[in-house]
């Protein structure tokens, strides 16, 4: 019988790590397939980044894959699916995608719109003529900063 440093008894002796997998993996992979796990952490080298960056594999199961994708991604990815599947199938081994589910819903990585520049803003003379009266090009640059904010908001 086995003992460790602390003197306790260890029934069968030490286990190979072989043998704890299949315990540590049962709970990920009842909620998700091992196909369907691969699909997930590998997306953008099975579809390329232009594709990764407006989709998201949300499950596999059936055979059929589940991709949230806005609506007109959804429209071009339909007349891809049989490159598209071919790709996974491919990458996996085996096959694994037979068919594809769109639900419309904007990917996590979506990037947010963003704002157009700020328009410039001509400051008025009497401001101009004050900021020409500071001494230090530091603290003139602050204030010129500080009176274009101003004078943004305001119009």
């Amino acid at each position: 019988m086995a003992r460790d440093e602390g003197g306790r008894r260890f029934l069968g002796g030490p286990r190979p790590v072989g043998a704890l997998v299949p315990a540590l993996t049962r709970p990920a992979f009842k909620r998700k397939s091992p196909a369907g796990a691969q699909i997930m952490a590998d997306w953008p080298a099975l579809v390329g980044p232009a594709l990764a960056a407006v989709t998201r594999p949300l499950r596999l199961a059936s055979g059929t894959l589940t991709l949230a994708c806005s609506g007109p991604v959804a429209m071009e990815l339909q007349h891809l699916a049989p490159q598209l599947a071919g790709r996974i199938n491919a990458a996996l081994g085996r096959v694994a995608v037979d068919r594809f589910r769109f639900v419309q819903q904007a990917p996590a990585g979506a990037a947010p719109p963003r704002k157009p520049p700020p328009r410039p803003v001509t400051l008025p003379e009497r401001v101009e003529s004050a900021l020409e009266q500071v001494g230090s090009p530091e603290l003139r640059a602050a204030l010129e900063r500080l009176g274009r904010g101003v004078y943004r908001n305001r119009g």
